[in-house]
């Protein structure tokens, strides 16, 4: 098992997961957070960090964010290591409670 940022994360880029992560799995883009797969030892710390709750397990994600699985391990591959707290994007109150912003993704 291993935990998956999905779609909700996109355009907030909220960080407090990634100070909880004992083993540095999330990975920084532009617009997003990645977790790398072979990285997370399935903790679950970073899940009830997340103020929008853009993270999950792969066991418990939507069938309509399933493709975040194979992305999230795309991503963390070529996107650079985040260990430390961040202010989230600044528009992120506004795209909180948005869906569908995966066209919205930079990489």
């Amino acid at each position: 098992m291993t935990h998956v940022v999905t779609e909700a994360c996109i355009k907030c880029k909220y960080t407090d997961c990634v100070t909880v992560c004992p083993v540095d799995c999330f990975h920084e883009g532009p617009n997003f957070l990645a977790i790398d797969p072979d990285e997370c030892i399935d903790c679950t710390l970073c899940i009830a960090e997340c103020p929008i709750d853009a993270i999950t397990t792969d066991s418990d994600l939507p069938a309509d964010q399933a493709h975040m699985l194979a992305l999230n391990a795309e991503l963390a591959a070529q996107w650079p290591v985040i260990s430390s707290q961040k202010a989230p994007l600044p528009e992120h109150e506004l795209w909180a409670t948005q869906s569908g912003k995966l066209p919205l993704l930079e990489r």
